[in-house]
């Protein structure tokens, strides 16, 4: 019997800095993320952010750069290191930072934000249901919280574009997983649905990388990045494309 536990990047987060971050994919997903919560009430004035799972910190750096103050927490020390280097070159100081897991942050936490930050963390968990219910509890009442997770429908649109008939078949199981692919690709209706039982309600959803991936020739992803982000920003809000998105971007406001 194989027990599942959450993934921690010590070792590859250097790897996961260059094959993710530093290309087309991640500064997509950035500009997506940063675009969505431009339009959030909350940022209109400095406010205390919680970023779990937080990586390299790109998101919460950018956040600390507009005058909030912004905590990050993650399991992996690799990667919190690697953002407060960042933030450090970058001089910005409205930020903190904290080796911890979800479930130790959320039992031993009394303070509670008004913007929690969660994104491309859900689908490394062994129990993501139960962290939505954490995530709620680090969360004023009225609180929002960006969730941005893996799609398994989109992986299994990928993959049957691609050909990969046998692995679709299999539900995505292999001997050997890719270091950098997400263990447990999450369903959008399953996440929707935990965090409605948990007191959320849905604001705005998006698409993240709907059309990035599926291009038929990947070097256009570099070449043509400015057109394919302009039609990323304004399509990805929008059926069918949304759901579309390798990510899955919810908005959600605590009850």
């Amino acid at each position: 019997m194989t027990i599942k536990t959450d993934r921690s990047f010590d070792g590859i987060a250097t790897k996961f800095q260059h094959n993710i971050y530093a290309n087309t994919k991640g500064l997509l997903r950035q500009q997506v993320l940063l675009r969505d919560l431009a339009d959030l009430n909350v940022l209109q004035q400095p406010t205390r952010i919680l970023d779990v799972g937080a990586g390299q910190g790109q998101i919460a750096l950018a956040l600390a750069a507009q005058g909030h103050h912004v905590h990050l927490t993650d399991i992996s020390i690799e990667m919190l290191q690697i953002a407060q280097q960042a933030a450090t070159a970058q001089q910005i100081n409205q930020v903190s930072f904290e080796h911890i897991g979800l479930a130790a942050l959320a039992s031993s936490q009394t303070q509670q934000y008004s913007l929690i930050l969660c994104h491309a963390m859900l689908e490394w968990l062994a129990e993501p249901e139960t962290a939505i219910a954490q995530l709620k509890k680090l969360l004023q009442p009225g609180g929002i919280l960006s969730l941005m997770f893996y799609n398994k429908e989109a992986k299994r649109f990928a993959n049957i574009v691609y050909g990969n008939f046998d692995y679709v078949a299999a539900d995505f199981k292999v001997k050997k997983k890719v270091s950098l692919n997400p263990q447990h690709p999450l369903s959008p209706a399953d996440v929707l649905s935990w965090c409605r039982q948990a007191g959320f309600t849905l604001i705005s959803k998006t698409g993240v990388r709907c059309f990035h991936d599926y291009l038929r020739e990947p070097a256009q992803q570099q070449s043509h990045f400015d057109q394919l982000l302009a039609l990323e920003l304004q399509y990805n809000r929008t059926e069918p494309y949304a759901s579309l998105g390798r990510y899955q971007h919810f908005l959600l406001q605590s009850d």
